[in-house]
């Protein structure tokens, strides 16, 4: 039998664009990187959970934006004790964004490293791809922060792709070398 789960969302400003976050009674849910215009972020957070409701959040999620915000403006955050429903991912992708909220501000790893991290060969590196390919809450779970072997960039399902990537390391203090600017994603 499967349990519908509610999800509610919310669309809001930051200095990098509009965002969305969504929650169930678990956990957040899903999040939406910055996006030009709020319409284009409810339609993306919508297909992703088009049973969705728009929503006002609790002030526990008011405080998750008030970070997100304060995060775009460049400021240090953490984001690793936020309780978040990954019920729906399998069991390897929760493994894996489980290890992944061990990497910090400013910090990186690799698709291998996060592999052995739990445990797994380095043939899992692959699989570890695909699950930041699939992550469904990026930079609160920080897929961002994950590289390919030999500390190159790799890539980047979200909207701005690799440049998105680039711009969110920049802002922790990650540098990875010239970048193609014409690309940008979001300026700040």
């Amino acid at each position: 039998m499967n349990i519908v789960r509610l999800h509610h969302y919310y669309v809001f400003e930051t200095s990098a664009g509009f965002c969305a976050i969504a929650w169930s009674e678990a956990g957040i849910s899903r999040f939406q990187l910055p996006m030009t215009s709020a319409d284009a972020v409810e339609r993306m957070i919508l297909r992703r959970l088009p049973q969705g409701a728009p929503d006002i959040p609790s002030a526990g999620i008011k405080a998750v934006i008030e970070t997100v915000r304060r995060y775009f403006a460049g400021a240090p955050v953490e984001f690793s004790a936020l309780r978040l429903d990954l019920v729906e991912q399998d069991a390897f992708f929760r493994e894996i964004y489980l290890a992944l909220r061990r990497v910090g501000w400013g910090e990186t790893t690799s698709y291998g490293a996060l592999a052995k991290a739990i445990g797994a060969g380095p043939d899992a590196a692959r699989r570890v791809g695909q699950a930041m390919a699939n992550n469904p809450i990026p930079l609160i779970i920080p897929c961002h922060r994950v590289l390919a072997a030999g500390g190159r960039l790799g890539g980047f399902s979200a909207p701005g792709g690799s440049d998105t990537k680039v711009r969110m390391l920049e802002l922790e203090g990650v540098r990875l070398g010239a970048r193609d600017s014409s690309q940008q994603a979001f300026a700040f």
